[in-house]
């Protein structure tokens, strides 16, 4: 079973008001196909990306091919799980409409656009969007909790060469990572608490109860080169911890969706359900690194995985739902976008905007060479 948010209602909207700045925010998000027949070629996007497979492209490309090919059969079948599409589409302009509505809502001339990775709206059509609308500023916000290279990095990239190719010069500010900001993490732990809740009470007593973060795996060579990805999604786990402060509560955190043969990072999903088979311990699983429900939410984890709990002797097995449009979780997006504008500290990257994360400057140790800032120049050096 899974427990549905409640949604951020929608707020009065005060008309725009003369002489405010307008403000392009624009969330980046995966993507997904919204069709059977949109499933192959989604997926050859995905695997021909350069932060995905690194590989010169000869050989990226045929490769990246080859992948989607092999894999359409099995991705199809789990979108007709879901109708024959990805919902993703939908619940990200969903978040955007709360959002632009909240940011409104106090006082901001804002507009949000979704541009997505490897599916329709694509990035280039969001900038043109954002490009009819005249922004006086923009605001990059992935919905990527936590920074790595093949998420949030190339979603920036692609942003980043198609303004150059526009020659669209507004002022941009990039919001990097928010793994451990305060607001996401308690309306995360809000989530929590009351899946925690139902699922204690469905347990009989005497049964211990184990909270599973599950985050999308990546290839340890990946986090071997700089990607500071696991590094964030730790952090992330911490935070919601501390605020949930709840001693009382087991939890672990493992990685999912695993798609190449190569060794990724672990404990593997498989691995902690057939050790909770193994102690007899029931689990409530928590995605942490994904805010809205897709396939690996709506299918692996509530369909493959439960399955494999089930055969594997797991007593009862329980899903945390994605944060979607949830009050606390928008609000919290909300406060992050604003205190991003303001933000004096951080870096400036190599299109010369302003490059931040939830807390300013540069959250990530120096041997994560993959963090954004590494490249950037200081936006002012503090005291």
């Amino acid at each position: 079973m899974s427990i549905t948010a409640p949604v951020a209602p929608a707020p009065t909207v005060p008309p725009p008001a003369a002489g405010r700045r307008k403000v392009a925010v624009v969330l980046f998000n995966l993507g997904g196909p919204d069709s059977p027949e949109a499933v192959r070629p989604f997926l050859t996007n995905l695997f021909t990306d350069p932060a995905i497979l690194r590989f010169p492209a000869i050989f990226r490309i045929p490769l990246g091919r080859l992948i989607a090919a092999r894999r359409t059969k099995a991705a199809s079948e789990n979108y007709a799980i879901l109708g024959g599409k990805s919902p993703l589409r939908e619940l990200t302009e969903e978040q955007a409409a709360a959002l632009e509505a909240s940011l409104r809502g106090a006082g901001m001339e804002a507009r949000c656009f979704v541009a997505m990775r490897y599916w329709h709206p694509f990035t280039e059509a969001a900038l043109r969007d954002v490009m009819a609308w005249s922004p006086d500023e923009v605001v990059l916000v992935p919905l990527y909790p936590q920074f790595s290279t093949t998420t949030t990095g190339s979603s920036l990239s692609v942003w980043h060469s198609a303004a150059k190719r526009a020659g669209f010069i507004t002022p941009t500010t990039t919001l990097c990572c928010w793994h451990s900001d305060e607001g996401f993490a308690e309306a995360t732990a809000a989530i929590i608490r009351r899946s925690w809740d139902e699922a204690r009470a469905a347990v009989p007593e005497g049964t211990r109860l184990r909270l599973l973060f599950s985050a999308h795996g990546l290839p340890e060579t990946i986090v071997k080169q700089g990607d500071p990805y696991q590094w964030q999604v730790e952090r992330s786990v911490a935070a919601v911890m501390a605020a949930l402060d709840d001693p009382s509560i087991e939890h672990g955190l493992c990685y999912q969706s695993r798609v190449t043969p190569q060794k990724w990072l672990g404990p593997s999903a498989e691995t902690a359900i057939e050790e909770a088979g193994k102690e007899g311990v029931a689990l409530l699983v928590c995605p942490i690194a994904f805010v809205s429900e897709h396939s690996e939410t709506l299918v692996e984890l509530d369909v493959e995985y439960r399955e494999l709990a089930h055969k594997v002797g797991v007593p009862a097995y329980f899903r945390v739902p994605a944060q979607n449009s949830d009050a606390g979780f928008i609000a919290s997006l909300a406060a992050l976008v604003r205190r991003t504008r303001d933000e004096s500290r951080g870096s400036r990257d190599a299109a010369g905007g302003k490059l931040c994360s939830f807390a300013g400057g540069r959250q990530c140790p120096k041997q994560h060479k993959g963090c954004p800032h590494t490249a950037a120049q200081p936006l002012r050096v503090e005291a």
